[in-house]
């Protein structure tokens, strides 16, 4: 019988791995690798700990897990990580490049439940659903269907996204089979490489200006920071909904608050910057805005789906197969920064 590759898990806290794993996932893991699921890294400090990250191989890591060195772990040559980005558990995911690690992490796994609030909120927003809940609840009567607005519904409404990511693209995927026009902004794009994702391509400015909806997806980057601000707000039509389900970094705030302030535009925020709002924060109040704690990711059951990606990056490793979905812990140019 082929020896197992060993392997150990290093989470924080520790029942992560039982919110993260089902059983069955489990049982996928020990199949392939020599690894005792009981004991979790949670630190690299202790002679326990060091003693477990010495052995491996494999190391199958997410949330909370501490930075491993080359010195700790001088045999490790893969990670695979329950999250968006494996290098988070290294201290210098170069250094473990160069000796050979190879990494996978579940950023696409874990883009599916955000896509799918994302849809959600898009479709939710065109019906004016939350207004409407608010205006029955205090009425306590049906709406008069004759002031009804003509825009309502999502009939040929315009959905704009922002950022081309993983979760940018799974929400156009989404999008498809309903009559809605999708238009896209990303800096990688061009009107071939849009239409090929099921978008017309615009600028930041033409994707603001004719959204119904503007939906973000972009990365946090030094280009990205405050993006959206009192002059792109300003170019959203009126009565135009700003969904946030990126970070609350891409978004100016103040310019936000003061075109909320007015009425004239709705937003659905996932995400702010900081996490929480400020207790003394507007958004709490604002009817025009519907705030959530950051659950469009991963919550729950959905878990399981990345235990279940881990299992069968496993798996492949095990068999000698390339990783499904690499992260490249190394920069493509000598002197670069790493990146993935």
């Amino acid at each position: 019988m082929t020896q197992r590759p060993r392997a150990v898990l290093a989470f924080g806290p520790p029942s992560l791995v039982g919110q993260i794993f089902t059983p069955d996932a489990l049982a996928r893991i020990t199949a392939v690798l020599d690894v005792d699921v009981e004991q979790v890294v949670t630190e690299t400090g202790s002679d326990a700990a060091r003693r477990l990250l010495a052995d491996a191989e494999v190391l199958l890591a997410g949330w909370g897990a501490p930075r491993i060195g080359v010195e700790h772990a001088p045999l490790l040559r893969a990670v695979v990580y329950a999250g968006g980005v494996a290098s988070t558990c290294l201290d210098d995911p170069a250094a473990h490049a160069a000796r050979g690690l190879v990494a996978a992490n579940a950023r696409a796994v874990n883009a599916v439940p955000v896509a799918e609030y994302t849809l959600a909120a898009i479709l939710l927003a065109n019906k004016r659903a939350w207004a409407a809940e608010r205006s029955y609840r205090a009425s306590r009567r049906l709406p008069d269907r004759a002031d009804e607005r003509a825009d309502l519904g999502n009939y040929r409404r315009t959905v704009g996204i922002v950022g081309a990511s993983q979760v940018g693209r799974r929400v156009i995927e989404l999008l498809r089979p309903f009559d809605l026009d999708v238009m896209v902004y990303s800096p990688e794009l061009d009107a071939e490489s849009a239409a090929a994702l099921g978008a017309r391509y615009g600028t930041l400015d033409e994707v603001a200006a004719r959204s119904d909806v503007l939906s973000l997806h972009q990365p946090v980057l030094p280009e990205t920071v405050g993006q959206i601000d009192a002059r792109v707000l300003a170019l959203l039509p009126d009565g135009a909904t700003l969904v946030n389900t990126a970070r609350g970094a891409v978004v100016d705030e103040a310019a936000l608050l003061a075109e909320l302030r007015t009425g004239r535009i709705d937003a659905v925020l996932d995400v702010t910057e900081p996490e929480p709002p400020a207790a003394d924060s507007e958004l709490w109040d604002l009817p025009n805005v519907v705030l959530t704690p950051h659950i469009a990711g991963s919550a729950g059951g959905e878990l399981h789906r990345m235990g279940d990606h881990v299992a069968a990056e496993a798996e492949r490793y095990a068999a000698g197969l390339p990783f499904a979905h690499p992260e490249r812990l190394a920069p493509r140019n000598p002197g670069g920064a790493a990146h993935a």
